[in-house]
C-alpha cells in the first residue's frame, strides 16, 4: 500500500482503467434502458427502407442503409428476419422490410424513422458529378398475435408473385411471394422469405395485423398526422439525417444535432452515438 503512494504501477493502472470502461458501459446501458420507458419500447420492431428521389442512386443508397443497419444489429447480436427484399432495376433495392427481434428493439431504433439524405460523387456517373439521393426509413413496433384487432377479408387484395433478388438470407424463386394490400388504409405488406405461399401469406397477415394495430394507436394519440407530415415526401427539406461524403465528410442528425466526420465508421454500422443521442433527447437529458 505504501509503494502505491510512492511508485506508479502501470499494470495496476491498466487493470483499473479496463474495469472503469466496463463499469462505464454497464452504467450507460442502464441509463439508456431507464430512459426507454415508453409503452412499446421493449417490443420487437419492423424496419422498412424505401428509396426516394434519385433513381438508381437512391436504390443504391437504400442498400447502403440496409448494410449499415444490418452491421449494427450484427454487432449488437440482435437477430432480424427479412420479410421483403425487392432488388432495384440496375442495383440496390426498391423496397426492404425486416423484423428485428430483441429486447428494446423498437426503443433503440425508433429514432431512425425519417428521410436520410446522401451527398456524394456518384459511382454511376461517368463525369464524376456530385449527386444527392434520398431514402426513407420507417420503424414501427411489432405486436404479437394476441392483439385485439379484426381484419375483414373483403378489405384485402392479395397478390402472388415471383421473388426478385436474393436478399441477405436468400429467398426462394418460386411464385410464392405474397403481397397483401389493406384497401381501406392502403397499407401494403409483402413477405417472400418463407418456404411456401401459405407460410408467406400467414406471415404477411401477422405483419399486417401489427401495422394496422399501430395505425389505430397512432390515430388515437394523433401521432399519425405528425408522422405522415415527415414521411409523405422523400425529397429535399424533409431529411432526418444528412450523410455528406463530398466535398467534405460529415454526418449530421437534424433531430438531435449530433454530428461526426467519421463517415466510414457510421456507414459500417457504428451508429450508437446517433441512437443514444435521440434516446437522451427524448428523455430530456
Amino acid at each position: 500500500m505504501f509503494l502505491l503512494k510512492t511508485e506508479f504501477d502501470n499494470e495496476l493502472f491498466n487493470l483499473i482503467e479496463d474495469e472503469y470502461e466496463i463499469v462505464k458501459k454497464q452504467l450507460d446501458k442502464f441509463i439508456l434502458n431507464t430512459l426507454l420507458n415508453h409503452e412499446f419500447d421493449k417490443l420487437n420492431c419492423l424496419l422498412e427502407i424505401h428509396p426516394g428521389a434519385g433513381g438508381t442512386e437512391a436504390c443504391d443508397w437504400a442498400l447502403m442503409l440496409y448494410r449499415m443497419y444490418s452491421k449494427y444489429l450484427n454487432k449488437k447480436d440482435i437477430t432480424y428476419e427479412e420479410l421483403e427484399y425487392q432488388s432495384g432495376d440496375e442495383t440496390g433495392i426498391k423496397s426492404l422490410s425486416i423484423l428485428v427481434k430483441g429486447e428494446y428493439a423498437y426503443g433503440y431504433l425508433k429514432g431512425e424513422t425519417g428521410i436520410h439524405r446522401l451527398v456524394r460523387i456518384s459511382p454511376f456517373d461517368s463525369n464524376s458529378r456530385r449527386h444527392t439521393s434520398f431514402a426513407s426509413v420507417e420503424v414501427s413496433p411489432y405486436f404479437e398475435d394476441d392483439i385485439n384487432i379484426t381484419i375483414n377479408e373483403k378489405d384485402l387484395k392479395i397478390d402472388v408473385f415471383r421473388s426478385s433478388g436474393c436478399g441477405g438470407q436468400g429467398v426462394n424463386t418460386t411464385d410464392s411471394a405474397v403481397r397483401i394490400t389493406h384497401m381501406p388504409t392502403n397499407t401494403v405488406v409483402t413477405c417472400q422469405n418463407e418456404r411456401s405461399q401459405i407460410q408467406n401469406k400467414n406471415k404477411a397477415l401477422e405483419v399486417l395485423k401489427s401495422k394496422l394495430y399501430n395505425l389505430e394507436i397512432q390515430a388515437k394519440t394523433k401521432e399519425k398526422e405528425e408522422k405522415l407530415k415527415n414521411q409523405n415526401k422523400i425529397d429535399f427539406g424533409f431529411q432526418k439525417r444528412s450523410y455528406i461524403l463530398h466535398p467534405y465528410s460529415l454526418i449530421k442528425d437534424h433531430d438531435t444535432g449530433y454530428e461526426t466526420s467519421n463517415t466510414t465508421k457510421v456507414l459500417d454500422g457504428n451508429i450508437d452515438e446517433f441512437i443514444e443521442s435521440y434516446i437522451k433527447k427524448e428523455g430530456k437529458i
